[in-house]
């Protein structure tokens, strides 16, 4: 309990207070001292999803992530807090109740918390981490964090964390420039400093660093249960010359620009944790054309489970926010992606670096008047959750907030006092357990044979449609998307099977603020060349609609 600082006296007789790298605890902040703790004294009941883990592939497993900023999240089930009080913070273990409850509710599989590592600023969101062993004191005790992640293992839920290797604010107190030299970082400025963040870069190259930083990463696996860290920044350690100016960088041995030391350690981290801790998910925010971050490093990659599809995710954003009358002449840029859908194990995200900083919320991105903003976002929804890949969703989203998210404050749960936020908060819930149900839609994600186009041409009605199979073969899902407010009547889509085929899932149904413009359940397939396929159904496209079809 006692709150201690390390006193260190430089080579030059300056004398300065850290806070200790490895500290356990901190206090919360503004107070940056460490805090003696006993570890993890905690006693944890998940064997059964551990246990569960270390036998699952998650690349055959459903996973649909929900990324959550814990002070700002405040949702059903947790009590108001004083929004100017600045110093109130919900609990670990109370937000781990209404969290879960949520999370099961909305049909989800897996929370990724933003960081919560302690760091000193609200507004770096956690990014800019000055105690990389210490769960925020934001939200209460290093038990009370154990007790937010076993509690969410014994409901079935997935944990996530953002980890942050990749750089370190300057703040006096931490870990730049710890002995009054460069010990954690590189002296040079052109190796050692992200200027565009004002933080500093690890030396990769030093064994002590290395050492430091994958012990941290399995810390939280071992220690915390955690059951995978999505790793921020990817792309700015694999390049010495990441947001550089010419003459700004230093190349490496070889003259480029890959930062060697940054590549070998990464693929020593992924294989020393996924050896360790079997089932555990090791996921890159990279957003170049690396080639293989998700492949094994025997073969030459990166070794991560997953990377995160920034090129769909911006493509995809980019299509939408055009207004239907010019979809057709930008048809490529929504089926693109398919023509490398497969080179990696790809998560789908539209996080919240896509509602910041003059990006505008989900909603707010949607062209068209109050209603076709509505069914654009659900239309938007059901590409994402049926495409070939996992999928994540920042919070907000799912309630059709109209403002970019604001860290310090919390979500606009009031939106779903009305009727169109609440239904498509309903299509989600709705869309996330028929995903759940529907092996088609995961169970063969990162194969081609696990998706065939039907039609991805029709780019002059802006109409696609596509086939998910399971890794039998046996029970395809059918998806059409209709991305304008036209009806579509009597549009013939061709099946690959004989039989009665229902409409699963309508964005445009009533039930979700829709339109209603239906298929129903009995569709019977009629047998002629259709699209390549030997049967054919015709359809009534709804407009600005998603709807997913399977044999009855």
């Amino acid at each position: 309990g006692d709150v201690y600082k390390f006193e260190i006296r430089a080579q030059n007789g300056d004398v300065f207070c850290k806070l200790d790298p490895y500290a356990l605890k901190t206090e919360k902040r503004p107070n940056n001292a460490a805090i003696v703790a006993k570890g993890t004294d905690f006693d944890w009941s998940d064997n059964k999803w551990i246990e569960k883990r270390e036998k699952t592939n998650w690349l055959e497993e459903p996973m649909n992530i929900y990324e959550v900023h814990l002070a700002s999240w405040q949702g059903p089930g947790l009590r108001p807090i004083d929004q100017d009080d600045e110093n109130a913070f919900h609990n670990y273990r109370e937000i781990a109740h209404a969290l879960a409850d949520y999370v099961i509710d909305m049909g989800f599989t897996h929370l990724e918390l933003m960081p919560v590592t302690e760091h000193p600023l609200d507004i770096s969101w956690g990014y800019q981490v000055s105690a990389y062993y210490a769960p925020s004191a934001r939200y209460g005790t290093p038990e009370d964090f154990a007790y937010f992640v076993n509690h969410m293992h014994e409901r079935g839920i997935g944990v996530l964390m953002d980890w942050v290797p990749a750089h370190f604010p300057k703040d006096a107190f931490a870990l730049g420039r710890f002995d009054g030299t460069a010990l954690y970082e590189h002296a040079d400025p052109k190796q050692g400093e992200h200027r565009d963040w004002g933080t500093y870069i690890f030396n990769y190259g030093r064994s002590e660093v290395r050492n430091f930083l994958m012990g941290n990463a399995l810390y939280w696996i071992d220690k915390f249960h955690i059951d995978g860290l999505r790793v921020d920044a990817v792309a700015s350690m694999l390049y010495l010359d990441y947001s550089k100016e010419d003459g700004d960088w230093i190349p490496n041995e070889y003259g480029g620009n890959e930062n060697l030391d940054a590549i070998s350690f990464m693929r020593r981290l992924n294989e020393v944790s996924h050896e360790l801790f079997p089932g555990s998910l090791m996921i890159a925010e990279e957003s170049t054309a690396w080639p293989g971050v998700s492949r094994p490093s025997y073969l030459g990659g990166l070794g991560y489970t997953c990377k995160w599809n920034m090129g769909w995710m911006h493509d995809t954003l980019e299509y939408f926010q055009n207004d239907p009358i010019y979809r057709s002449y930008n048809h490529g840029t929504l089926t693109f992606a398919l023509l490398y859908a497969h080179s990696e194990n790809f998560i789908l995200p539209f996080s919240h670096d896509e509602v910041v900083h003059g990006k505008g919320s989900m909603l707010n991105k949607m062209p068209g008047d109050y209603w076709q903003k509505f069914a654009n976002l659900r239309a938007l929804y059901a590409y994402m959750l049926t495409h070939p890949g996992k999928s994540l969703l920042f919070m907000g989203a799912e309630i059709g907030s109209w403002t970019e998210w604001n860290c310090l404050k919390g979500m606009d749960w009031n939106l779903l006092d009305f009727e169109a936020h609440q239904k498509l908060n309903l299509l989600f819930k709705d869309m996330n357990h028929y995903y759940k149900a529907t092996p088609s839609l995961w169970e063969d994600d990162f194969s081609p044979c696990g998706f065939q186009w039907v039609n991805g041409g029709d780019y002059e009605q802006s109409v696609v449609s596509f086939i998910r199979w399971d890794k039998n073969r046996e029970n395809p899902v059918l998806v059409v998307l209709n991305l304008t407010p036209e009806v579509r009547h009597n549009y013939c889509v061709g099946v690959p099977k004989a039989g009665v085929w229902k409409e699963d899932i309508n964005t445009d149904n009533e039930r979700y603020f829709g339109s209603n413009v239906l298929n129903g359940d009995e569709l019977y397939a009629r047998e002629g060349d259709h699209h390549g396929q030997p049967y054919f159904l015709e359809l009534e496209l709804a407009p600005l609609s998603g709807m997913i079809f399977s044999l009855k």
